[in-house]
């Protein structure tokens, strides 16, 4: 939220808020429903250059014609989309509508993340006011991440939803991890990291296809994801307006760390709506040494 607001602007900008998330978890249950028969590819990609599926774009859609309605949201933004939509005034919705989506066919995990900017896109870290996952497992649940406080909340088929675990912080005691990108590729310094995390009888793998589901296993039991810089893509994988920002505000909401190898996710700087970026995110401990690796 802009420093200078006032009192009025301030209370308008919260119940947008309070709307777009409120938005989102009760979509959420439409968007399950919508799975079963959308688990095809279509002969589309999206600005990434990657497959779609029908059930991205039937989120994207039906997101897009919500979070559309929603009093005080002005841009919807989508992974899916090359370009942000107008849709009134206010404030800038980007959303991931279903991150993870070549776990269709094996049925795995996979969610919804949305990202929402007080500020004209592409925004910057600073201009991030709230974040939210949405993670289809055996049950459906919603992360949020705002006001200093990380909610989990459940997620009824009826699209009501209740607390699940209030001010949720990550634990101190690491025990799971999760890199992405193929090995080939990662560059000598990660994968010398990596190894020593491996080898650590502590750790455990938990690496899942869907960055979401793995962030997830990070903030229920401690640990890091990495989807780094990769030898034949410095940029890695992730586009910072979708994932890197938001992901790394609620990590670091629930005291975690985030980074691009070299600083927090959120000080990242890109002029492109696109644009990707290394991501590690989850215990500081583990961040910093990361970062160490890699300076090294």
């Amino acid at each position: 939220m802009r420093d200078d607001a006032t009192p009025s602007e301030a209370e308008s900008t919260g119940e947008a808020v309070e709307a777009v998330l409120d938005t989102v978890a009760r979509s959420a249950p439409d968007i399950r429903r919508g799975l079963p028969g959308r688990r095809a590819a279509i002969e589309a990609e999206n600005p990434s250059g990657e497959s779609q599926k029908a059930a991205d774009v039937y989120a994207d859609e039906l997101l897009c014609d919500r979070l559309g309605d929603v009093d005080g949201v002005g841009v919807y933004a989508s992974e899916e989309r090359p370009d942000p939509v107008e849709v009134g005034s206010g404030l800038s919705v980007c959303v991931d509508p279903l991150d993870g989506s070549s776990n269709l066919e094996p049925n795995a995990a996979m969610g919804t993340i949305v990202a929402v900017y007080d500020g004209a896109l592409p925004a910057t870290g600073d201009d991030l006011i709230a974040a939210a996952y949405v993670l289809f497992g055996a049950t459906t649940t919603m992360m949020v991440a705002r006001e200093g406080e990380v909610t989990e909340y459940v997620v009824h088929p009826d699209g009501e939803y209740e607390v699940a675990q209030a001010d949720v912080t990550i634990p101190e005691e690491p025990s799971v991890y999760g890199f992405g990108g193929r090995v080939p590729h990662w560059v000598d310094d990660f994968e010398s990291f990596a190894r020593e995390v491996e080898s650590d009888p502590s750790m455990k793998l938990r690496y899942g296809g869907a960055m979401i589901g793995d962030v997830n296993q990070v903030l229920t039991y401690g640990g890091i994801f990495a989807y780094p810089t990769l030898s034949n893509a410095p940029e890695g994988k992730l586009r910072v307006q979708f994932e890197g920002y938001p992901v790394g505000y609620i990590v670091e909401t629930a005291g975690g760390a985030s980074s691009d190898g070299a600083q927090s996710l959120l000080d990242v700087e890109k002029d492109d709506l696109h644009a990707r970026t290394p991501v590690y995110v989850g215990s500081e401990d583990l961040v910093d040494d990361l970062e160490a690796a890699l300076e090294e």
